[in-house]
């Protein structure tokens, strides 16, 4: 394919004179791969086209939530009928209802649920619930573990701050993280010791924020045990996992129970949506019940739990799961005969290709991953017609959207761009 982006570099122009850096939100602008930004016009199915008409098979699905691809037909359908009932009351809504108990329906764990307006607002709030609820302030996290823009987080954190190589933000006063304990992630006596007098520890069950690292056999109910010994919480940050590992998220696929859960990304449907849910009891310590504050004026948004109701409909689909898996197992497959030299981490529907010799089991060994190279792989890859993630330290996604064919156009590019960027 044979791309032209001169519509994409005279937005770039025109967006750096009114936003910062051009853009808004740092990694979008894909410095870390060596180019400029490409605006993207429109998405459908597996697809994305740009400004200049470009279409991309796309593995960044908005950066996880298009399970089920782009504008699938059944939210838009839902969405086109509640948007003429408006768009926001600041009142009850039936759907909330119906919408929390398609979660809890999913994921039984889930015995009360508090919505926000984003992945980053659940976890300020489970953060704060855990101390409310523990009376205890230290929160224990994993070194590249991301977790928001929030500053008590902003500690080694991963993403877009790995990226831009700040994983310690300025602008983060020291006050803000001094009650924040950090721990490499797979480390379970490291974490073990951290818990001690912890109010909680917030994990990513499958880390996607350092590229995509899986738990060591025994982690996550060694996590579990821990905080049953020292009465701290368990926090599984699941904005990327939840719906995507399984219909009940890593809590089913690892057979771990949270004391509270972050969701976010995959239940909005492709609109701005989060929430953290939980036991009962711990849940119980958020107003109006209990004096632990929180609230939002969008939570609850009816358009975010019309979008989000219509894709927790669908991914109850029986096979749903299997067409994920098996997406996921055609690109890792399409990554090894193409003889792309990397490290591949994979679960379900999401994988990362580190460029490096032998495991990637933490933050160090990730990024001990070549970045050099993999900018020129995606670099490569976009002249091809595929749009990987802009980023070493991000997760590729497929979706029931990808079709053989797209996995057949997928393994040609990956086979040149693996020449492009050995040169």
């Amino acid at each position: 394919m044979t791309a032209s982006d001169a519509r994409s570099a005279e937005l770039f122009g025109r967006a750096r004179g009114v936003l910062v850096g051009g853009v808004n939100s740092p990694v979008r602008a894909m410095r870390s791969i060596g180019r400029d930004p490409l605006f993207i016009d429109r998405a459908l199915g597996a697809y994305v086209w740009d400004v200049d008409g470009n279409r991309y098979v796309d593995y960044l699905a908005s950066w996880g939530p298009a399970v089920l691809g782009h504008t699938p037909p059944a939210v838009i359908k839902a969405l086109m009928a509640a948007l003429p009932r408006g768009t926001s009351y600041g009142a009850p809504t039936e759907r909330e209802v119906l919408f929390a108990e398609a979660v809890q329906d999913a994921i039984p764990t889930v015995e009360r649920l508090r919505m926000t307006s984003s992945g980053s607002e659940a976890v300020m709030g489970a953060l704060r619930l855990a101390r409310a609820a523990t009376g205890r302030e230290v929160i224990v996290k994993t070194v590249g573990g991301y977790h928001g823009a929030i500053d008590g987080l902003l500690a080694e954190a991963g993403s877009g701050a790995t990226t831009l190589g700040v994983p310690t933000s300025p602008g983060v006063p020291a006050g803000a993280t001094a009650a924040t304990r950090l721990v490499p992630y797979n480390d379970l006596p490291a974490a073990a010791a951290a818990l001690a007098g912890a109010a909680a520890i917030i994990v990513e069950p499958v880390a996607g924020n350092m590229g995509v690292v899986l738990p060591e056999p025994g982690y996550l109910s060694g996590l579990r045990a821990a905080c049953d010994r020292t009465g701290a919480l368990l926090i599984l940050d699941e904005v990327i996992t939840g719906f995507r590992v399984a219909r009940g998220g890593a809590q089913e696929r690892f057979g771990v129970t949270a004391d509270i859960a972050c969701y976010g990304k995959i239940i909005g449907g492709g609109l701005p949506v989060g929430a953290f849910g939980g036991r009962a009891d711990v849940m119980s310590v958020l107003a109006p019940e209990g004096p632990c504050y929180q609230a939002g004026t969008l939570s609850g948004n009816p358009l975010a739990t019309t979008a989000g109701l219509a894709v927790l409909q669908a991914l109850a689909r029986p096979g749903v799961y299997d067409e994920l898996e098996a997406g996921g197992a055609a690109l890792e497959a399409a990554f090894r005969a193409a003889g792309v030299p990397v490290t591949i981490n994979r679960i379900g529907s999401m994988l990362t290709g580190f460029f490096v010799d032998g495991p990637v089991t933490d933050y160090a060994s990730a990024t001990s991953s070549d970045t050099v190279r993999y900018g020129a792989f995606a670099r490569a890859l976009l002249a091809h017609g595929i749009y990987p993630p802009p980023s070493q330290y991000e997760a590729w996604f497929v979706s029931t959207a990808h079709t053989a064919a797209d996995l057949e156009l997928t393994a040609a590019a990956l086979a040149d761009a693996a020449t492009a960027s050995a040169a």
